[in-house]
């Protein structure tokens, strides 16, 4: 009896269990519905007063889901279309990577004779220049110069385009001082893979890789240890007169710090906050 007591009670909690938690999802769905109601009377100047407000206040989800909504309920109303690009912004400021792209490339094909055009190829250089690093390879200052620059030619491509097409833009200037970084960042890279061809005996692939940053990257701290390669891969190659020629060209060139003691001097991530 005492066995069958016990059961009734645990039983009986846990109907009461699943009652309250049932009864909770229903206020919770009720709250929801009754929000997305109140949404649903809104006018586009509304929606879009309270995406702005969100936007200012840095609640970049808040906007997010605004600006979608405006976009949803009145694709056509000028609300939406003066909402393009802070959408855009919103997605940038949310990390939202891939909807930051799509909204630029959106943008940038259906508007493309717009007066604000190069804004959009400005954030869109921003989310791949920015996407090159995670936070946690920022802390803990993790040697880049190894990893496949994919975004970083990317955003290249987005911030020369802005720079070819605007160079009137202002966001010019901000634009060619990170292009400068890129270039240093893919020479860099380059140079990684250099090495990694010396150590490999590989020395005509290392060759050519270096004789590629320096003519690729002329002015790069990279290019004088690109020529130290070319020196070392033409000797191991049995090219001795070519050795002394690139020998005679390195000694107008300084050795600058290498990328990793470059790194302990200054944070790039920090340069534009």
């Amino acid at each position: 009896m005492q066995s069958h007591g016990l059961t009734y009670r645990a039983s009986r909690w846990l109907l009461i269990a699943l009652v309250s938690a049932t009864v909770a999802l229903a206020g919770c769905a009720g709250h929801s519905k009754r929000k997305d109601d109140k949404l649903a009377k809104l006018s586009p100047d509304q929606i879009y007063g309270q995406a702005r407000k969100d936007l200012r206040a840095g609640n970049y989800a808040g906007a997010v889901k605004q600006y979608e909504t405006l976009e949803a309920r009145y694709p056509f109303s000028e609300q939406a279309k003066q909402g393009h690009l802070d959408l855009l912004y919103a997605y940038y400021k949310n990390h939202a990577t891939e909807s930051a792209i799509d909204q630029a490339d959106q943008f940038i094909r259906e508007n493309p004779a717009h007066p604000r055009v190069d804004y959009a190829y400005y954030i869109k250089g921003l989310v791949y220049f920015e996407s090159g690093a995670t936070w946690f390879e920022r802390a803990f200052k993790a040697d880049l110069t190894k990893r496949p620059p994919q975004e970083a030619r990317k955003a290249v491509q987005a911030f020369q385009t802005l720079l070819q097409q605007f160079p009137r833009s202002p966001y010019a200037a901000d634009a060619r001082q990170r292009l400068v970084y890129l270039r240093n960042r893919l020479a860099d890279y380059d140079l990684s893979v250099a090495r990694f061809y010396m150590k490999r005996g590989a020395y005509v692939g290392a060759a050519n890789r270096a004789r590629d940053i320096i003519e690729s990257y002329d002015g790069a701290p990279a290019v004088p240890y690109a020529l130290q390669i070319t020196a070392e891969a033409y000797r191991r190659l049995g090219l001795d007169d070519l050795a002394l020629v690139v020998d005679n060209v390195l000694k107008e060139n300084t050795l600058p710090d290498t990328p990793a003691q470059a790194a302990k001097k200054q944070r790039w991530w920090r340069l534009w906050n």
